[in-house]
């Protein structure tokens, strides 16, 4: 019985723990799509010459615009690469003083290792996008001055 407990929590995590998550959010916009649907309809049904393009644009979730989604790139890049130092600094310290497991040093510089991978690439994405979007970012701040 004491094998047995490691295996289904292992399995809950890795395998049921994402479907719930999935099920969740689908569920959440679902209902979120529904809703918009019984006002539209309500609308409609009080006023038929109603322009429903205008309604339906109110409604539309506002995007995020390129600025910002490159912004949070850098922020996870910058998150995730210091994690990576920290954590490969924690494994040649565990190593160097002897603390812990003896496979404890290596896993938390692989672990390390990894979460600098996804940093440097998130970074690399930024800079990349920053350069290559450059003219869209800035014809995206002129339509918001004119709208303001």
């Amino acid at each position: 019985m004491n094998h047995l407990a490691p295996v289904l929590v292992s399995i809950a995590i890795g395998c049921v723990l994402p479907i719930v998550v999935v099920w969740l959010v689908v569920r959440q916009r679902m209902n979120e799509t529904n809703s918009r649907t019984q006002i539209v309809m309500a609308a409609i049904e009080k006023n038929p010459d109603m322009d429903i393009e205008e309604l339906l644009k109110k409604f539309a979730r506002s995007g995020k615009l390129l600025k910002e989604k490159l912004l949070t790139k850098l922020l996870w890049g910058t998150l995730s690469s210091l994690l990576g130092i920290g954590l490969i600094g924690t494994g040649a310290w565990l190593g160097w003083v002897g603390g812990g497991g003896s496979n404890d040093p290596f896993a938390a510089a692989c672990f390390g290792l990894i979460a600098l991978g996804v940093g440097i690439a998130f970074l690399i994405n930024y800079f990349i996008g920053k350069r290559m979007l450059a003219k869209e970012i800035e014809a995206e701040e002129k339509l918001l001055t004119e709208h303001e």
